[in-house]
């Protein structure tokens, strides 16, 4: 019966991963438009997702080692958005991004408050040279994030999704001109005689 519900709940989540890649839900960045990202971490591991105007564009979850597992919450919450921000530093380095949501009501005053541990200041360094805000976010309204952090170690280690353009114009037209006859004797003409054709 055991292996029957791990069957299942394996064949479930590959199931959602496979819907989370899926075209209508992941879409483009658009960079004149600002970023978020949500986080969160369980006692096992992170999860984060990379979102514009509510749409995500990215997935991410990792799994946290059995030194971090012994951790307190903040240090689990300031890795998932330490390690949110370095696996997207493409998209935010050297503009805003207005908002960082976590369900740990602590971490939305750090950058304003004053580094008496050795901890934070670890932490706040990583995030050094992004511009950026931390805010609450209620961990009933944190669900992705949420079961993203909560992936175990034998069903997967990194999830990351990013969506990419696929241009198929490119593959008609080869389609195209691997059978038409004028277009092949061109072909054939450009590359016997190259001097004839400057612009080919």
């Amino acid at each position: 019966m055991l292996c029957m519900v791990r069957i299942s709940a394996t064949t479930t989540f590959n199931n959602l991963k496979h819907a989370l890649m899926q075209t209508p839900v992941l879409t483009l960045p658009d960079f004149s438009k600002d970023f978020v990202i949500q986080t969160d971490a369980s006692g096992s591991g992170i999860g984060a997702i990379l979102l514009q105007d509510g749409h995500p564009i990215s997935y991410f979850s990792k799994q946290m080692s059995l030194r971090l597992q012994q951790a307190s919450t903040y240090v689990w919450e300031m890795f998932a958005i330490t390690e949110a921000v370095k696996r997207w530093r493409q998209c935010l380095l050297g503009r805003p991004f207005p908002t960082i949501q976590t369900d740990h009501q602590s971490l939305r005053s750090i950058v304003n408050q004053t580094i008496q541990t050795p901890e934070q200041y670890k932490w706040l360094s990583k995030l050094l040279g992004y511009d950026f805000t931390i805010t609450y976010r209620p961990g009933s309204d944190n669900g992705p994030a949420d079961a993203l952090s909560c992936v175990s170690q034998g069903s997967l280690n990194t999830l990351q999704a990013v969506s990419t353009p696929v241009c198929n114009v490119l593959t008609a037209l080869r389609e195209f001109l691997a059978h038409h006859i004028e277009s092949l004797a061109l072909i054939q003409s450009v590359a016997d005689r190259p001097a004839d054709y400057p612009h080919h």
